[in-house]
């Protein structure tokens, strides 16, 4: 059961001058920054804190809860953008939710695996319907909307942070992609013309994607008066 539907609170209190659940949490964080989600174990945590694995469960109940507790840290980077219009708002949060994923590889894979439902995930959540809600979405549409853009974020960091992860110098990006419209120039001269493969813009085609996505949404607006 996520440590959300258990606790009501801010947590548990200290029980050593040495440890305590905002130290766990720190570390969790740094210990997922190095080693992902694969390399994550309560014992390497403990070692990181240079405590016994078991005081761990004085604070936290399982290495499920530290993970919940460290998604929600992180989410917490985010800074909250509730100025300007309602695609202003998004196109704000949802760059910076980039900008932090892109920090912390390992969040894409946990906020597509449990419920989002601490403090600092709630707070994003919010601000995220209450601009399409604002903007005149409402009930099925509005939790597609939702969705959808979240959706779009998630599944294009986790493709960059995987691609950085494998390619990692802009050097080699850009040769990768010239032998890719060489390739295509060779085998299917018509879709090498359609493509844009040389272009490696990251940001910019972040942005474009999620316009196009912002777009239809705004298509879908009920009219205004």
């Amino acid at each position: 059961m996520s440590i959300w539907f258990r606790e009501a609170g801010g947590g548990a209190p200290e029980r050593k001058p040495r440890l305590s659940r905002e130290r766990i949490v720190e570390a969790a964080v740094a210990l997922l920054d190095a080693e992902g989600v694969a390399g994550f174990s309560m014992r390497a945590l403990a070692a990181r804190l240079r405590a016994g694995t078991m005081s761990l469960y004085e604070y936290v109940q399982s290495k499920e809860d530290v993970l919940d507790l460290a998604l929600d840290e992180v989410i917490g980077e985010i800074e909250p953008v509730e100025e300007g219009s309602w695609r202003e708002v998004l196109v704000g949060q949802l760059t910076q939710s980039r900008d932090v994923m892109r920090r912390h590889p390992w969040l894409t894979a946990l906020m597509s695996t449990r419920p989002l439902l601490g403090p600092n995930a709630l707070a994003r959540s919010r601000l995220l319907f209450s601009a399409l809600a604002r903007a005149g979405l409402s009930g099925p549409a509005l939790t597609a909307a939702v969705g959808a853009l979240t959706s779009y974020v998630n599944g294009y960091v986790a493709s960059e942070n995987t691609w950085w992860a494998t390619v990692r110098t802009p050097a080699a990006d850009a040769e990768i992609r010239a032998r890719v419209v060489q390739h295509l120039n060779d085998h299917v001269a018509e879709l090498a013309s359609l493509t844009q493969v040389d272009n490696g813009d990251f940001d910019s085609s972040f942005l474009l994607g999620l316009d196009m996505i912002l777009d239809g949404i705004q298509a879908r607006l009920p009219a205004q008066g």
